[in-house]
């Protein structure tokens, strides 16, 4: 997925509200913001990251729907950060009581919290570093558990919250710990 990155801060500072007005106009062209204001304009996946991303959120969901624990987000959910960034992880989880603390209006719109755990599945066009970043940024805005996935190089990175990241080679599953419990994602089938 390729990114370009646009600063308007020389000629406006774009609110939360015409950011969400900005999305809405242009339901086809998917955006983020960062902490800096910069909006960020991201292509759409190809083929095979896309049903990758569906395989993924599918697992995701049916242990949630299982469990019942909290709520599952795919990568069409843009939340506001306590920073002020606007990402949208490829899949994101937040436990119930947290979701639930929200006003109507606050989820109806770029929900103000950081998502419990996140979830990148890098496409082949992905920058590492920028995506490294994204991680380290969620980690930074309160994110308890994040995965970066690399199926090019069948790498996963872990992030964790005050913790050096955890590279693991060719994992055939992940854990979500504490975080997401007793989930266990196959990662069999990304490898093949």
């Amino acid at each position: 997925m390729l990114a370009v990155t646009i600063n308007f801060e020389a000629i406006a500072q774009i609110t939360d509200d015409q950011f969400y007005q900005l999305c809405r106009a242009n339901p086809d062209v998917k955006f983020e913001r960062n902490a800096k204001g910069e909006i960020i304009v991201m292509s759409p996946t190809g083929g095979e990251t896309g049903n990758s991303n569906s395989e993924i959120n599918a697992d995701f969901v049916i242990w949630n729907r299982q469990t019942k624990l909290g709520v599952c987000f795919d990568s069409s959910t843009c939340f506001k950060l306590p920073s002020g960034a606007n990402r949208s992880p490829d899949v994101s989880w937040i436990k119930k009581e947290r979701w639930d603390a929200l006003t109507p209006e606050q989820k109806q719109k770029f929900p103000p919290i950081a998502p419990d755990f996140v979830l990148e599945l890098m496409s082949p066009t992905d920058s590492l570093k920028d995506t490294q970043d994204k991680m380290q940024e969620y980690m930074n805005n309160q994110v308890k558990l994040g995965w970066l996935i690399n199926r090019k190089t069948r790498r996963v990175e872990i992030y964790r919250p005050g913790q050096a990241t955890e590279v693991l080679e060719s994992p055939a599953e992940l854990s979500g710990e504490d975080i997401l419990p007793g989930f266990v994602l196959n990662l069999r089938s990304l490898w093949t």
